[in-house]
C-alpha cells in the first residue's frame, strides 16, 4: 500500500491511532461504530453546557431566524400526528435549487443521506475513493459495510488531489462503488474550483457514482466555485448532499437532503430510514423563504472569520484559506494538547483530523465567543511563540 492511500483496514487502524493520540484506549477490534466520535463527544460534554464557547462543531452560532422559530412553534399543533396538512419541504427545496421534486430526497440531517448513499452503492469489497482528511462519515459507514476506503493524501497546499482521484478510480474501476468529494472540504475549508470538478467527472468512467458533499456551499466566496447540481441535471451519476444545520441554524432540528437523478433517487429509496419531523419540514420551508436572515447570518459569520484569521495571521500563524464557517490553523503542537488547553479556559475547539494532527479546526462563533477564543489563544500561544512555528 502506498503512503498516499489507505484501505478499509488502514483507515480503521488510523482511527485507532487517532483515538490513542487523544488519550483514549481503543480496543484491538475497533468497529466503525466505536469510531463514530462518541468518545470525543462524551469527553466534550462533561461540563456546564451553556458556560463554554462552543467552537467545535461548525454550527451556526446564533439561533434559527425568528421566522423559523415561529414556523417550528406553529408546527407543534401537529406534533401528535403522523401526518399534517402543512409545508411541502421537497417542493420548496426543488424550487430553490432548480430541480424537479422527484430529484430530491429529504433526510433527518445530511449525515443520514450520506449513509443512504453508502448503503446503496457500497458493500463487501466495493471501494470508495476520496481524500484524507475530509468529513469521514462516509468512510466509517463504508467500513461497517465491509467496503474498502481508498483515502488519498491531500496536495502539499492541502487541496484535494483530483489527478490522483481520477487515476485511482480508473485503476480500480471494476470495484469502485463511489467517488466522494467534500466541497468545500472539512476540515481544511478549501473549496474545489468548478473546472476541477468537471475534470474529475470527465476523467473517470462515466458510470461511476460521485457524491459531492456541499454542506458548506452557502459560505463559498471563491468565484471559481460552482455547485455540482448542474451535473445532476446533465444526467451524470452525481449526487449532491446539503444540510440545514449550518447557514440556517437547524442542527438539532435535523434536516438534510440529497439531489440526484430520479433513477438514482429510486435506487436509494429502499435504504432511506427515518422520517423528517414536522418541526424540520415547517422550519425548513421558513428558512428557505427568509433570505434576509440567511444573508445576515452569512455576513456576520464571514466578518468574524475574516477578523479572527487576520489577527492570527498578524501574529505569524499559518491558516489555510477557508470558504466555510470555520478555519484550520497550524499550531505546531499536538491538537489534543491544544484542545485541552482551550477547554481549561472555557473554549471548545475541534477534534483531531489525522494525519494533520498539528492543525486545529475552529468554528466561527458569536463575537463574544470569538473574543474569548482570541484571549485564550494569546495565553496558550504567546506572541513570541509564533516565530518558532
Amino acid at each position: 500500500m502506498s503512503k498516499s492511500s489507505v484501505s478499509r483496514r488502514g483507515f480503521m487502524g488510523g482511527a485507532a491511532a487517532a483515538l490513542g493520540y487523544m488519550g483514549l484506549n481503543p480496543a484491538s477490534d475497533l468497529s466503525a461504530k466505536e469510531f463514530s466520535l462518541d468518545a470525543f463527544r462524551r469527553s466534550s460534554q462533561e461540563f456546564d453546557f451553556d458556560s463554554y464557547a462552543r467552537l467545535s462543531s461548525n454550527e451556526n452560532a446564533w439561533a434559527p431566524s425568528e421566522s423559523v422559530l415561529d414556523a417550528v412553534t406553529a408546527s407543534f399543533k401537529y406534533a401528535n400526528r403522523y401526518g399534517d396538512p402543512g409545508e411541502n419541504i421537497v417542493a420548496a427545496i426543488a424550487e430553490r435549487d432548480g430541480v424537479e421534486e422527484n430529484m430530491v430526497m429529504t433526510t433527518p440531517g445530511s449525515g443520514a443521506f450520506l449513509r443512504v448513499v453508502g448503503t446503496t452503492f457500497l458493500g463487501t469489497n466495493k471501494k470508495v475513493v476520496g481524500v484524507e482528511p475530509t468529513y469521514s462519515s462516509v468512510y466509517r459507514h463504508a467500513s461497517g459495510l465491509k467496503a474498502d476506503v481508498i483515502a488519498l493524501s491531500l496536495n502539499e497546499d492541502a487541496t484535494q488531489n483530483i489527478d490522483r482521484m481520477i487515476e485511482t478510480t480508473r485503476k480500480n474501476y471494476r470495484d469502485v462503488g463511489l467517488v466522494y468529494l467534500v466541497n468545500p472540504n472539512n476540515p481544511t475549508g478549501i473549496s474545489v474550483d468548478s473546472s476541477d470538478v468537471q475534470k474529475l467527472l470527465d476523467g473517470i468512467p462515466e458510470d461511476v457514482p460521485v457524491l459531492v458533499d456541499e454542506a458548506y456551499h452557502h459560505f463559498v466566496q471563491n468565484p471559481n466555485y460552482r455547485t455540482a447540481i448542474p451535473h445532476v441535471l446533465e444526467g451524470r451519476p452525481v449526487m449532491v448532499a446539503r444540510t440545514f444545520s449550518k447557514i440556517y441554524g437547524m442542527a438539532a432540528i435535523r434536516l438534510g437532503y440529497g439531489i440526484a437523478s430520479p433513477e438514482m433517487i429510486d435506487k436509494m429509496r429502499p435504504y432511506q430510514t427515518g422520517n423528517v419531523s414536522v418541526l424540520a419540514r415547517w422550519g425548513g420551508v421558513a428558512a428557505l423563504k427568509d433570505t434576509d436572515s440567511e444573508a445576515t447570518f452569512l455576513k456576520d459569520t464571514l466578518d468574524l472569520r475574516n477578523k479572527t484569521v487576520a489577527e492570527l495571521e498578524g501574529m505569524g500563524h499559518k491558516i489555510l484559506p477557508s470558504d466555510t464557517n470555520f478555519f484550520f490553523v497550524h499550531t505546531g503542537r499536538p491538537v489534543t494538547e491544544v484542545q485541552e488547553a482551550f477547554r481549561q479556559k472555557g473554549v471548545l475547539v475541534g477534534r483531531p483530523f489525522p494525519p494533520m494532527l498539528d492543525y486545529l479546526r475552529v468554528s466561527i462563533g458569536t463575537a463574544d465567543e470569538m473574543d474569548r477564543f482570541m484571549a485564550a489563544w494569546k495565553e496558550i500561544f504567546p506572541v513570541t511563540a509564533a516565530d518558532n512555528l
